[in-house]
């Protein structure tokens, strides 16, 4: 099976064009070496997926016939991903509410101007 095929049918990818896209980009690996999109998958290798900024590693159990569910999926495949890198997506959501509330809208020219004096570095001018 299409390596982009597989990552399709154990849930890695919403969609088969994005699992292409990703091989395409590089975020799939093999051996450490990008594969292409067409590459065979065979049992018990070992896959690197870099995925919203977290680096999978995933081990071919079996080949599924078709796409699997979710609960189905676990069958196919083992996650084999250190936990420091699943503790990314915690800190990736404090790094982006870092200076302001979800949900209180677009900055004020006030908030705008508090911003800038925030970022612009002090000087003298004497």
């Amino acid at each position: 099976m299409r390596i982009d095929k597989y990552l399709w049918c154990v849930r890695m990818y919403k969609t088969r064009s994005i699992a292409t896209e990703a091989c395409k980009k590089g975020h799939i690996k093999m051996d450490d070496k990008n594969v292409k999109a067409s590459k065979e998958v065979y049992g018990n290798e070992l896959i690197r997926v870099r995925k919203n900024q977290i680096n999978y590693k995933i081990q071919v159990l079996d080949i599924p016939p078709n796409r699997v569910s979710a609960k189905l999926a676990d069958l196919y495949k083992k996650d084999l991903t250190p936990k420091e890198e699943l503790e990314k997506t915690s800190l990736l959501k404090f790094a982006k509410d870092h200076y302001r509330k979800k949900g209180t809208g677009r900055p004020t020219k006030k908030d705008r101007r508090d911003i800038d004096d925030y970022y612009e570095s002090p000087t003298d001018d004497n």
